[in-house]
């Protein structure tokens, strides 16, 4: 499904500079969510997968999704929906860029609230990726706006609204993922054998020995399981494991030798890519947490940071 909407500006968020910014973060009243508000213009996202959802309304300009089944676009009024490890791309689908709102709900939130509000058997997720909806893309720009001013009843009474409101309109159950065919066992083990050795991993032609086949039956079987080949799905597990890492208070540079990537620049380079800010500003945003005692003090003055690599972060 290819959907491009009108473009126009979002009603109380415009860009605060010229050029890219971004700002990912958590509220301590929404245990359990990410958040990302942002403008982006030149970066783009290579093929990467989340742990968890990925909800996002389109504020401005036009965002493109690039997936294994095809590209959709989303404008102004238009909203995303990406299910948990979904390999996608996203970039800029004009020349101004984009804005967006994001929410990265865990697989424990939208499992408590679909239990609550729907009736679906097995995991819930979304049938529809991109959709034509104002109204829901407007609840989720004011679950940003009630988490910055540090109101947790607002915030946690619209997200579950939302998500519940979402799965009914563009949900269903998720397809189990059993390893059936030879080839998903084999690049299943590969996956293992990746998370076990991330700081030194076999070179293709070595795990394909070990494993018993050849590299390019290995490379199509991963593909295939996964939606990326093994040497991109390292470079996401391994940020992956670094934001993990920053988030326990690790520094990027010890952060960056534990997870296999070779100094610091190396992680900021890739984890800038993929997550959309740098790790020191990432790491900080954690290390903060405004209302971390749950005292409900607004965020609305906290930074956000240029998208540009930074090897000082």
């Amino acid at each position: 499904m290819v959907m491009v909407s009108g473009d126009g500006a979002a009603d109380g968020v415009t860009p605060r500079v010229r050029g890219e910014w971004a700002r990912h973060w958590r509220y301590a009243g929404l245990p359990g969510l990410d958040l990302l508000r942002a403008r982006y213009v030149r970066h783009s996202f290579p093929r990467h997968a989340h742990d968890g959802y990925v909800v996002c309304a389109v504020t401005s300009g036009i965002e493109e999704v690039g997936f294994q089944q095809g590209t959709v676009r989303a404008g102004h009024g238009g909203i995303m929906m990406i299910n948990p490890e979904v390999a996608h791309t996203a970039r800029a689908g004009a020349p101004e860029g984009w804005t967006y709102a994001t929410l990265y709900p865990s697989t424990e939130v939208v499992a408590e609230i679909a239990a609550e509000t729907t009736g679906l058997r097995g995991t819930a997720g979304f049938d529809e990726t991109v959709a034509e909806d104002p109204h829901l893309g407007h609840m989720i720009t004011e679950i940003h706006r009630a988490a910055e001013a540090g109101n947790a009843l607002a915030a946690d009474s619209l997200l579950r609204i939302l998500v519940a409101r979402l799965l009914r309109r563009y949900g269903g159950p998720l397809p189990v993922r059993t390893p059936r065919s030879a080839g998903a066992r084999t690049a299943a083990r590969a996956r293992t054998v990746l998370e076990e050795r991330m700081a030194d991993p076999p070179s293709l032609e070595r795990l394909a020995e070990e494993l018993g086949t050849g590299p390019f039956a290995l490379l199509r079987a991963f593909r295939s399981a996964y939606g990326m080949p093994p040497h991109t799905w390292l470079t996401d597990a391994r940020v992956r494991r670094a934001r993990r890492l920053l988030e326990a208070g690790s520094a990027p540079a010890d952060a960056a030798v534990a997870v296999g990537f070779t100094d610091q620049p190396h992680l900021n380079r890739h984890f800038t890519r993929i997550v959309g800010v740098p790790p020191g500003a990432y790491r900080r945003e954690r290390a903060a947490l405004p209302g971390a005692a749950g005292d409900g003090q607004p965020t609305r003055g906290a930074r956000t940071y240029k998208t540009t690599e930074d090897a000082g972060s």
